[in-house]
């Protein structure tokens, strides 16, 4: 009877938050237009994505889906910076023409005339 060595097989496993921080990426990236909830999500996605390349770092042979944290990660920080473009966005809208010419329709189309010199 011929012996096996079953030492030799590695058996790779996956990185446990490769997925969520995908989903987390792709949600900060719908939500960036939610006054910062996007730039949360992807926060807590790039936090994910960090130590799941700390431990891929610790045992590269172990792990096979490097490339999935990666794109997560990418992800992430899309939705962070569009998150926190529109966040300014809405901050400089609300300093520069205030929040009741924002609520009024005929008062921010009189101040949008201002601003463009009409």
């Amino acid at each position: 009877m011929e012996e096996t060595n079953f030492d030799n097989f590695d058996v790779q496993e996956k990185l446990p938050n490769a997925t969520p921080a995908i989903i987390l990426g792709v949600l900060s990236i719908i939500c960036c237009l939610c006054y910062g909830f996007g730039a949360i999500l992807g926060g807590i996605g790039l936090f994910l994505t960090n130590r799941d390349i700390k431990t891929y770092n610790g045992n590269p042979n172990r792990y096979s889906n490097l490339s999935n944290v990666k794109t997560g990660k990418v992800l992430c920080i899309i939705g962070i910076v569009l998150g926190l473009l529109w966040l300014a966005l809405v901050i400089w809208m609300i300093s520069y023409f205030g929040i009741e010419a924002m609520q009024d329709k005929a008062l921010m189309q009189e101040k949008m005339r201002e601003l463009l010199g009409e």
